[in-house]
């Protein structure tokens, strides 16, 4: 055996280590990101959340979750080609008391290769301010790109997708509106009630 073909044969061993390397680190961080899972009276569902994306979002969306902030909160805004939205008030549209806001991490989780807010993906919900989302979230359930992070607007956080009980969000979503509490309309006829959410 030559030399040359020993190098090659080398070089081919450590290339396999390689891909088998990248391939259980991906096996790892798919594993490692945690998911939350949520009963509501229309049916369950579990998302899954990604740290190594947008850390502080999701350090912010856990410890809403640990702290039973979300049991007893209702989707307060429910748009069938858009979105479904809650996390912050209760049956009585009193709004749940929050911590402050958690810093924006929209351009830092999609400069990571973060998810866009694309079918499925729960995103931070805020105002037009973009450091001021606390604890209120939304599903998208429509490919919503217009929200997405840019140079010129700062758009939304993504930081995790449904990964199962998606007919729930799906059922959610066709749920009849109207106005409701503060609300002038959106918000569903008969109450749509996160029961509990807690980490898996």
């Amino acid at each position: 055996m030559t030399p040359s073909s020993l190098t090659r044969r080398a070089l081919c061993t450590v290339s396999l280590c390689a891909l088998a390397f990248m391939g259980l680190a991906q096996t790892a961080t798919a594993q490692d990101a945690p998911r939350v899972k949520f009963f509501t009276n229309a049916g369950e569902f579990v998302v899954e959340v990604y740290p190594d994306k947008a850390p502080k979002t999701v350090d912010n969306f856990l410890q809403y979750v640990r702290d039973k902030h979300y049991d007893g909160t209702i989707f307060h805004r429910v748009i069938g080609n858009f979105m479904v939205q809650g996390g912050g008030y209760d049956q009585r549209y009193i709004e749940r008391r929050t911590r402050a806001p958690v810093e924006h991490e929209g351009r830092e989780a999609l400069a990571k290769g973060g998810p866009r807010n694309t079918v499925g993906t729960i995103a931070m919900a805020r105002t037009n301010v973009p450091n001021s989302a606390t604890s209120q979230f939304f599903i998208n359930v429509m490919d919503n790109g217009f929200l997405d992070p840019t140079p010129q607007q700062p758009g939304y956080t993504v930081f995790g997708k449904v990964v199962s009980g998606m007919e729930t969000i799906n059922k959610i979503k066709t749920v009849q509106t109207g106005f409701g509490g503060p609300f002038p309309s959106d918000v569903p006829r008969t109450p749509i009630i996160i029961q509990s959410a807690s980490v898996l």
